[in-house]
């Protein structure tokens, strides 16, 4: 009867051969070089509220280890069951902050990927593409970027004031939320500005009945 020894035994394992020191070096230096680069394109189009740089290292890393571990895979066919065996035991409980961020992910782990498989060419192809299309998209910013207008007003009458004054500075005005209270009005409206000129608050803030005026940027994620 065939045992599970028997089968390790077999000559099909001996037909293995192991990576050569030439291919890892070539693979963990380009994944390396490689890594570096999308460190740099994920600094550039950074867009979000708090840039991390520990992220930044973390890619370079994560494609070396993912070109690391590939390439042990492919050599060795009972380190690849026990590899299989023990990443699937493995999770993974850090927050992805920004969306672009977990594309940036999957960009390190399919460089080291195409690196460990030997297609140089494709990697290096692939992420000055990937790369330039980031550096174009990510970086580009609307025409007017959209801002939260926040009013307090005694009455409706001021309200009305504050409204037509607003509707009259800016290029678009949308009301998103109303709250009335006792002697209170609160008014969340959208605006795009028609310049970085932001007097007109000090104005709204000025007219008869208007408590208060608060101008907050807005990019339909946070408000700071």
């Amino acid at each position: 009867m065939l045992t599970f020894q028997d089968i390790f035994r077999s000559s099909f394992l001996e037909n293995i051969t192991g990576v050569s020191l030439l291919d890892m070096t070539l693979a963990l230096v380009t994944a390396f070089l490689l890594g570096l680069f999308i460190f740099f394109i994920y600094k550039k189009t950074f867009a979000g509220v708090q840039y991390s740089s520990s992220f930044g290292v973390t890619l370079v890393a994560l494609t070396m280890i993912t070109a690391l571990v590939i390439l042990a895979v492919t050599s060795n066919v009972v380190l690849s069951l026990g590899m299989v065996g023990a990443l699937s035991i493995v999770r993974f409980r850090a927050a992805i902050k920004e969306p672009l961020d977990i594309a940036f992910l999957f960009w390190s782990i399919a460089v080291g990927i195409v690196l460990a498989a030997g297609l140089i060419p494709l990697a290096v192809f692939g992420s000055a593409l990937i790369g330039g299309m980031l550096l174009v998209f990510a970086n580009k910013k609307p025409a007017a970027e959209p801002c939260i207008v926040v009013l307090r007003c005694a009455d409706s009458e001021a309200e009305r004031r504050a409204g037509e004054y607003l509707r009259g500075q800016v290029k678009r005005f949308a009301v998103k939320s109303k709250t009335v209270r006792a002697g209170c009005v609160e008014l969340d409206a959208e605006v795009r500005l028609r310049s970085d000129d932001t007097d007109f608050v000090n104005a709204l803030a000025a007219l008869p009945g208007v408590e208060s005026a608060v101008l907050v940027s807005y990019n339909g994620e946070y408000m700071g």
